[in-house]
């Protein structure tokens, strides 16, 4: 690769997707990374720490080194035996990725799923259920004078969002700090409430009823109580009235709504809001997604399928429906006998009772980094870090897509993967001949 200096890369860690990096790489080491925030700069500078060595294959409870060719016709036989394939994970991974691993799940009549399933799925449902009220975080920066964080905590997750979107200045917000306000909505004092011009502390639980309290204030009804979530009436009268009076609001919201009380229901809740005030005034509303490409995922999911994720092809043909064809509801119940883990780490989130069935199972890990799944998977396969040492393509929280670079050199033998699943799928469609 190119020794020297890198611009504009897109960093591969959150949903903001900052496309300003810029790395000095020499040697085919990247020796420092410009602009990106703390974790950014872990990412990129340590890429090559806690690296699977190679190929590897568990025997009687042993792992032991192998080809890529053996690696590659061991999972292609578990996956041909497999009589319920779950494929999971693709949030860390770039689109192409996405393609092979739905070829694989519709080749075996599996289910793939993505971790929306675990984070944000709710928001996917909500909008289902009630439309999406879209911007880019280009219009946020440029026009919006109130932005609302909601069960988000971006300086802890997201750590360069408000420096970029909402605390920097744009073509009609010339003065951030005066023209644009920044509430955070939670249930505690978060460091982004810290730094926020107002910190709204609602009780644990009760979004859907603050939310519908400031929907019913919004279209001039009276409240016939005195608190709602903590809040008084008079202060849910004053946020409303101040939402109603912006020129240009915007609602973040994270897993602080997504996975409270009330889950797609708040999000239902929250657009119906966002509805509501754009009778008044321009509104919009965006997900904080998490992993680099969880929205790339979804995305990709619907060109593919029909549906953004949870898909199952039991049948021959793609079906729809969570809480049955998602990841940790299909382990709980006992339903998968084989795991495809593309670029997550399930062994280290998932609930107790989904790990106890992972366990029994054969686990096929795809992945650049030793991880809690790879201590169990029976196949391991080290893959390219993609944004760093492969190209393609993710999608920002906005929706957005963006190209990813390839700056430096994988170790020697270790393939995309895209490669590793097309690989996987051609032999799965020669096993089945």
């Amino acid at each position: 690769m190119t020794e020297g200096t890198h611009e504009n890369i897109v960093c591969v860690f959150c949903g903001c997707l900052c496309d300003d990096l810029q790395l000095e790489v020499q040697n085919n080491i990247i020796t420092t990374n410009e602009n990106g925030c703390a974790i950014s700069k872990a990412k990129f500078l340590n890429h090559a720490d806690d690296r699977l060595e190679g190929p590897a294959i568990r025997e009687n409870g042993a792992s032991k080194p192998v080809t890529l060719k053996e690696a590659i016709a061991k999972a292609v036989d578990i996956i041909a035996n497999s009589k319920r394939l779950l494929v999971y994970g693709l949030s860390s991974t770039e689109n192409d990725a996405h393609r092979e691993a739905y070829k694989i799940a519709e080749e075996a009549g599996g289910v793939v799923d993505n971790t929306s399933s675990v984070c944000h799925g709710p928001t996917i449902l909500g909008t289902q259920e009630s439309g999406e009220t879209v911007a880019a975080l280009g219009e946020v920066r440029h026009r919006s004078d109130l932005v609302i964080y909601w069960g988000s905590n971006p300086q802890f997750a997201h750590p360069r969002h408000m420096t970029l979107h909402t605390r920097a200045a744009g073509e009609f917000i010339k003065d951030p700090k005066t023209e644009r306000k920044i509430w955070v909505v939670d249930i505690r004092k978060t460091i982004s409430a810290g730094v926020a011009d107002r910190y709204i502390r609602i009780e644990p639980g009760t979004d859907l009823e603050v939310i519908s309290a400031l929907r019913a204030l919004v279209r001039g009804k009276e409240l016939d109580v005195d608190k709602v979530g903590g809040l008084s009436v008079s202060d849910l009268k004053e946020i409303a009235e101040v939402m109603k009076g912006a020129k240009y609001g915007v609602l973040f919201f994270g897993l602080g709504l997504t996975q409270s009380k009330g889950r797609h229901r708040n999000i239902d809740a929250a657009i119906r809001l966002i509805q509501d005030l754009n009778s008044y005034t321009k509104w919009s509303m965006m997900p904080m997604r998490g992993h680099y490409n969880v929205a790339g995922a979804n995305k990709t999911s619907t060109w593919q399928t029909g549906y953004p994720y949870a898909v199952d092809y039991a049948r021959g043909y793609p079906r729809y429906q969570p809480g049955e064809f998602t990841a940790v509801d299909m382990l709980v119940r006992g339903e998968a006998d084989v795991l495809l883990n593309i670029a997550a780490d399930p062994a280290a989130h998932f609930p107790r009772k989904a790990l106890k069935h992972m366990g029994n199972i054969s686990i096929i890990n795809l992945d650049p980094k030793q991880n809690m799944t790879s201590l169990i998977a029976e196949v391991n396969v080290p893959t390219a870090i993609a944004g760093i040492e492969c190209d393609g393509a993710a999608v920002r929280m906005d929706g957005l897509p963006l190209y990813l670079k390839k700056v430096v050199d994988p170790p020697e033998n270790v393939l995309p993967d895209r490669d590793i699943l097309r690989m996987i799928y051609d032999g799965l469609r020669r096993a089945k001949k």
